[in-house]
């Protein structure tokens, strides 16, 4: 289930942005919270199953296109689909936007929907 961001979710949401490679240390993931939290084009996402398991972080750019900046899957969760359960939740909530994604992690989520497009 997708789930907005909360204040209370910041210690999870940073655990979960840290398996990113550039989100290793930890001035790097308070910066990227806090853009979340004060970018109000920013959105943060997390999937809760009887956990939560996974993020995921967009920003909505002109013309109804919708960039995937952060994915991330907990290592115990990983190739259960939980990626691709993200993806198509936020494709879902935002139908008339066009989505696309950082290099960084198109080869995470490329084999979700072979027509992402790479920013």
């Amino acid at each position: 289930m997708l789930i907005r961001y909360k204040k209370t979710y910041e210690k999870i949401a940073m655990g979960l942005l840290s398996f990113m490679p550039n989100e290793k240390n930890v001035k790097s993931l308070v910066n990227t919270i806090k853009d979340y939290e004060t970018n109000e084009d920013n959105h943060l996402f997390l999937w809760k199953l009887d956990d939560i398991v996974g993020i995921i972080g967009i920003q909505l750019l002109p013309d109804q296109v919708l960039l995937i900046k952060h994915l991330s899957v907990n290592p115990s969760f990983r190739n259960q689909g939980i990626a691709t359960a993200l993806y198509d939740a936020i494709r879902n909530q935002y139908t008339d936007y066009t989505i696309i994604t950082t290099s960084e992690i198109a080869s995470f989520i490329e084999h979700c929907h072979s027509s992402l497009k790479v920013l």
